[in-house]
């Protein structure tokens, strides 16, 4: 008897599988194909809430001491949205665009006003904001990274966050204090991949400044909207959390 209770339903990684035979080559497909390179409008997401979040974990001795530890390198953002919109038409683009991704199935970006540049707030991104890594002669390809950390912090002390969803047309790249022309580099915007024309010299620092967005995925299968007029209602706010790509 043939099951039909999943028909017309929806698995981004099932199908995948058996295209494949369920190899390795799946958890490639789904960096890629279980998300959309769509922003999700910033006016939907004025009011919004959120901030990192780390896991550690704690073990009290019986001394007293601590032992800490944390099985996340990077930390993970969440956030809530949509709790201070009124308008009834706002609140219609955001269903739609919440159906457009199928609910959590399909990640998207964020522009996290918080934290989205490759400078401090209110600056304007500089090519020589983040080091991206050092020239041997060889290497062309330098991901786009940010620093965390305490200035003048030691040797492991930063924490550096892969940046995967850069802005187009905001990264700007210098090779060893001199910035380079468009022609001198191409970046993938879906994966924040810089590659270099001609190879650094050896020691010769990369460096880059640019605007990016953090990739997300909504937290939650339901939304819910109150009416409270003809031409006014309330929404729950809905929770969005940071995926990796």
């Amino acid at each position: 008897m043939t099951d039909k209770r999943n028909r017309g339903g929806t698995d981004v990684h099932a199908g995948k599988a058996a295209a494949t035979g369920g190899n390795d080559a799946i958890a490639d497909w789904g960096r890629g194909m279980s998300f959309h390179e769509v922003r999700l409008p910033a006016r939907l997401a004025f009011g919004s809430t959120g901030g990192v979040e780390r896991r550690t974990e704690i073990v009290t001795l019986a001394s007293g001491f601590e032992r800490r530890s944390s099985p996340w390198a990077l930390g993970r953002r969440r956030y809530l949205i949509g709790a201070n919109l009124k308008s009834l038409a706002d609140m219609a683009e955001l269903t739609a665009f919440f159906e457009a991704r199928r609910g959590q199935l399909y990640g998207f970006r964020f522009r996290d006003f918080a934290d989205f540049s490759s400078c401090g707030p209110g600056g304007t991104p500089a090519a020589t904001d983040q080091t991206l890594g050092i020239g041997d002669g060889v290497r062309t390809v330098f991901p786009l990274v940010k620093r965390y950390g305490d200035p003048g912090s030691g040797p492991g002390q930063a924490v550096e966050r892969p940046i995967t969803k850069p802005v187009a047309g905001s990264v700007r790249v210098a090779v060893g204090g001199t910035v380079l022309a468009g022609v001198g580099f191409t970046l993938d915007l879906t994966t924040g991949r810089l590659t270099l024309a001609v190879a650094p010299g050896p020691g010769s620092a990369v460096t880059a400044g640019f605007l990016f967005d953090t990739p997300v995925r909504f937290d939650a299968d339901r939304l819910e909207v109150t009416l409270e007029s003809f031409d006014a209602g309330r929404m729950a706010a809905i929770p969005l959390i940071e995926v990796r790509v």
